[in-house]
C-alpha cells in the first residue's frame, strides 16, 4: 500500500505533467492567447462599465468591445490600401496618356533634373532592344515561374497564418472579457500561494500591460505629431494622410514611424525636391525614430514600480529576443521579478522571521486563512516609533 508522502509524489509529477501537455497544446496560440490576455486586462475597466449600462449582458458588451477593436484595427489598413491603389491607378493612366499623346520621350519633361540624362539613356536602350524584349521577358518569365510561384505561395501562407492568429485572440479574447473574473477568482483558489498573492500578481501585471499599451499609443502619436511637422516644413502632398499612416506604422516595431518619413522623402527626391528630401530623411530619423526610445520609457515607467532605465532595457531586450511581442513580455517578466522579490520580503523575510521568533507564543498564532496579508500590515505597525503620550 502506498504512504501518504508516496502518493503525494506522485500526484505532484502527474500536475507537472499535466502542466507540460498542457504547454504543448497551446503552444501554437501562445501569440494569440497572450495578445488576448492582455488586452482583457486593459479593456476590463471598459467591459464592466459596458456591462452595467447594458444590465448585466456581459456577453453584449464584449461583443462591442470586439467589433470596435477591429474596426480600429483594420480602418487605417484599409484606408492605406484604398489610397495606394488610387495613387497607382492615376499614375498608370498618366503615363499611359503621356505615351500615346508625346511618345516615351514626352515622359522626360516630367523627369527631375539630376535623373534625366540616365532616362533618356534607358528609353534609347529601350528602343533598341524593343525588338526581343518579347522573347527576353518571355524567356525570363518560364525561367523564373516556379520560384515566382513559391514566393507568391509563401505569401499567402504567411498572411494566412496572421489571419488565423488574429481571428484565435479576438475569440480569446471575447471570452476573457465575458469570463475574465471567473478565471481570476479560479486561480485564486487552486494557487498553492497564500491567499491575495495571486491576485496581486495579476493586478500587477495588469498595471505593466495597461502601462505598456498606453505609452505605445501615446508614443505613436507624438511620433505621428513630429512627422507632421516635417511633412509640412518639407512641402510632402497630403501631409495629414502621410501622419496618420504614420500613427499606424508607428505601432508596428519591425518598421517603425521613420519608415514613413523615409518614403515621403524618396517621393519628394522623385519630384524633384532634393533639398526636402535630405531635410526629411534626417528629420524622420534623428528625431521621429528616436522618440520611440525616449519617450516610450519616459511614459511607461509612471504606471510601473521601475526605474525608467529598467524599462528602457526589459522594452529593448524583450523585442531582441522575442520580436514585437517582446515589448509587452519584457516588462511583464521583469515585473514577475521585481513582484516576487517584493512579496517575499514583505511576508518570507528576515524581519517577518525575526517578529515571528521575538513574538510571544500566543502572538505566534497562526493567522486566519482568509487574512494572512494582515503580515505584513502587522510589521509596518511594530516599527513605527511610538508617538508620546501627552
Amino acid at each position: 500500500m502506498a504512504t501518504e508522502q508516496g502518493a503525494r509524489r506522485v500526484f505532484v509529477g502527474l500536475i507537472l505533467l499535466s502542466i507540460a501537455l498542457l504547454l504543448v497544446v497551446a503552444f501554437p496560440f501562445f501569440e494569440a492567447f497572450f495578445l488576448a490576455a492582455v488586452l482583457a486586462g486593459a479593456f476590463q475597466g471598459m467591459q464592466t462599465w459596458l456591462t452595467k449600462k447594458f444590465r448585466g449582458r456581459s456577453s453584449l458588451a464584449a461583443s462591442l468591445i470586439c467589433l470596435g477593436f477591429v474596426f480600429v484595427l483594420l480602418a487605417p489598413v484599409a484606408a492605406l490600401t484604398a489610397f495606394i491603389v488610387s495613387e497607382v491607378i492615376q499614375g498608370v493612366q498618366f503615363v499611359a496618356g503621356i505615351i500615346q499623346n508625346r511618345g516615351l520621350e514626352g515622359l522626360l519633361a516630367y523627369v527631375p533634373g539630376p535623373l534625366q540624362g540616365h532616362a533618356s539613356r534607358l528609353i534609347e536602350q529601350f528602343q533598341t532592344q524593343s525588338a526581343g524584349l518579347w522573347q527576353t521577358l518571355q524567356e525570363q518569365a518560364s525561367a523564373r515561374g516556379a520560384t515566382a510561384a513559391q514566393t507568391f505561395g509563401g505569401l499567402l501562407a504567411a498572411g494566412g497564418s496572421v489571419l488565423f492568429q488574429a481571428t484565435m485572440m479576438l475569440i480569446a479574447f471575447y471570452f476573457l472579457l465575458v469570463d475574465g473574473k471567473r478565471l481570476v477568482a479560479w486561480l485564486e483558489g487552486v494557487s498553492p500561494l497564500r491567499r491575495g498573492q495571486t491576485t496581486e500578481l495579476l493586478t500587477e501585471f495588469r498595471g505593466v500591460t495597461r502601462s505598456v499599451l498606453t505609452s505605445t499609443l501615446a508614443t505613436a502619436g507624438v511620433q505621428a505629431v513630429a512627422a507632421l511637422a516635417g511633412f509640412f516644413i518639407t512641402g510632402v502632398p497630403v501631409p495629414v494622410f502621410f501622419a496618420a499612416v504614420t500613427f499606424f506604422f508607428a505601432l508596428i516595431p519591425a518598421i517603425g514611424a521613420a519608415a514613413v518619413c523615409v518614403a515621403a522623402a524618396l517621393l519628394l527626391l522623385a519630384t524633384g525636391h532634393p533639398v526636402g528630401a535630405i531635410v526629411l530623411t534626417v528629420w524622420g530619423i534623428v528625431v521621429v525614430g528616436l522618440a520611440d526610445n525616449v519617450v516610450k520609457p519616459l511614459l511607461a515607467r509612471k504606471g510601473m514600480n521601475m526605474h525608467g532605465a529598467v524599462v528602457f532595457f526589459s522594452l529593448l531586450g524583450g523585442l531582441a529576443i522575442f520580436g514585437a511581442i517582446g515589448l509587452l513580455l519584457g516588462p511583464l517578466i521583469v515585473a514577475f521579478f521585481l513582484s516576487v522579490v517584493r512579496i517575499y520580503q514583505r511576508d518570507y523575510g528576515r524581519s517577518s522571521a525575526r517578529l515571528e521568533a521575538t513574538a510571544p507564543a500566543a502572538s505566534r498564532a497562526p493567522l486566519p486563512e482568509e487574512e494572512p496579508w494582515k503580515v505584513a500590515n502587522l510589521l509596518t505597525d511594530l516599527e513605527e516609533p511610538q508617538k508620546p503620550s501627552h
